[in-house]
């Protein structure tokens, strides 16, 4: 018997939307790199451009990344990190912007920013996770853009791991090398397939986003990847549930979970999974290397993909992309 293909077409709805795929980096071009959220090390900002040029990019510091902020925990004024984000955006010059770290603050700036003259921009790559979902989701929904979920300049994780730093460096240059996604590790919780558009990020954030005007109205037909940190089962719990009692969840394809780290003990967060997931009867894969994590795959968000999770324990799950993240 083989495990029943939950579709696009199957949901009630509208479904999570393909997004436009931004061109692919080339040697010589130049990325942003910008600091939305928290404060950023200059010893390991430095380390993180040194490994860009290897690359040979040429990367460019936003003018606020190491301006930091009386609070200790942002990187620089609210506007600040705004203007910074929006004018690397929007500098016909830059090819990429790239996160320098996570932390908390890209919801105190996310209204700052013009959408409209974003928009007006020609796309390029957007990369980043943790606190960087809040703008993944307000590309997709007011740029309809795809993004990247991958590591970012100036984190340690980026800086000290090579399966890492090749995935991003795939995923830039060579996309079409990327187009199947199967780490090591990654087992099925919930066996089945799934096709459909890709979305998610740290799921705390998405939670954080309901109500605003940039969270996107459901995850209906969408391949939803999720991870966090530090987050206590029992919070894990309340964020889920806050997620499916919203009705966000109506409608999901597939899951994919990435890392947990420091959120308990892994067997009570799996049990979690299982008691709330495992009722919306869609294939749900654990362990997959994406997120908080010391090695960390990058992943397309807005690319349409199928995810296969199979029943046999011995069998690897697999997400496979139909076109590369980049054009």
């Amino acid at each position: 018997m083989t495990d029943r293909l939950t579709r696009v077409s199957d949901v009630v709805g509208v479904p999570v939307p393909a997004l436009i795929r931004p061109r692919r980096l080339t040697p010589g071009d130049r990325v942003s790199v910008v600091a939305p959220s928290g404060p950023v090390p200059a010893e390991r900002l430095e380390a993180g451009l040194e490994l860009l040029r290897s690359w040979e990019l040429e990367p460019v510091v936003a003018p606020h990344v190491l301006d930091g902020h009386p609070s200790g925990y942002l990187a620089g004024a609210d506007r600040a990190r705004a203007d910074d984000l929006q004018d690397a955006w929007c500098d016909p010059t830059t090819a990429a912007v790239l996160c320098a770290r996570g932390g908390y603050g890209v919801q105190r700036m996310v209204d700052l920013l013009d959408w409209d003259e974003m928009r007006a921009a020609a796309p390029k790559a957007f990369i980043g996770y943790s606190d960087i979902t809040a703008l993944h989701e307000a590309f997709a929904t007011r740029l309809g853009l795809a993004t990247l979920h991958g590591p970012m300049a100036a984190t340690e994780t980026f800086l000290k791991d090579g399966p890492t730093q090749e995935g991003l460096r795939t995923a830039l240059f060579e996309p079409e090398k990327a187009l199947v996604l199967g780490p090591a590790g990654a087992r099925t919780l919930v066996p089945g397939r799934a096709e459909g558009v890709t979305l998610g990020g740290c799921v705390s954030l998405l939670a954080a986003d309901l109500g605003t005007p940039y969270g996107r109205p459901s995850a209906a037909g969408g391949i939803l990847a999720i991870e966090d940190v530090g987050e206590e089962v029992y919070r894990l719990d309340r964020i889920l549930t806050q997620l499916l009692r919203s009705g966000w969840l109506d409608g999901v394809c597939g899951i994919v979970l990435g890392s947990w780290q420091d959120c308990g003990p892994y067997e009570n967060v799996r049990a979690l999974f299982l008691d709330l997931l495992g009722p919306l009867g869609v294939p749900v894969v654990e362990e997959f290397g994406f997120g908080h994590c010391p090695s960390t795959i990058t992943l397309p968000f807005g690319v349409p993909a199928v995810l296969d999770a199979p029943a046999d324990p011995q069998a690897a799950p697999t997400l496979t992309f139909g076109v590369p993240a980049l054009v």
